[in-house]
């Protein structure tokens, strides 16, 4: 069974940071296109970033600079390390296979300012 599991969501003040982990099971994680999504109140899921198998990187416009995604093969895991937030960056946010149906449940992100 196929899981993905986030962590790593919570409040904090604008400028502040926070690291989002998700925890892959179930399936070769070496070889998957990893990304992270997130969704606001009111508005569609947008993408924040993506990480080929090899460690290559896609960011939004709205996050570059500020906002890292990597990867730990050994740990399964695939991170987002987001720096210097804004009150517009308040959402759920989502790990996700890339190019499946494969969804993690979602960790809230609150910025206050």
């Amino acid at each position: 069974q196929v899981q993905l599991v986030e962590s790593g969501g919570g409040s904090v003040q604008a400028g502040g940071s926070l690291r989002l982990s998700c925890v892959v099971s179930g399936i070769n994680f070496r070889v998957l296109p990893m990304g992270w999504h997130r969704q606001a109140p009111g508005k569609e899921r947008e993408l924040v970033a993506t990480i080929t198998y090899d460690a290559r990187t896609n960011y939004a416009d709205f996050v570059k600079g500020r906002f890292t995604i990597s990867r730990d093969k050994d740990k399964r895991t695939v991170y987002l390390q987001m720096n210097s937030l804004e009150p517009e960056d308040t959402a759920v946010y989502y790990c996700h296979i890339e190019g499946t149906d494969r969804w993690g449940q979602g960790t809230q992100v609150t910025v206050s300012s």
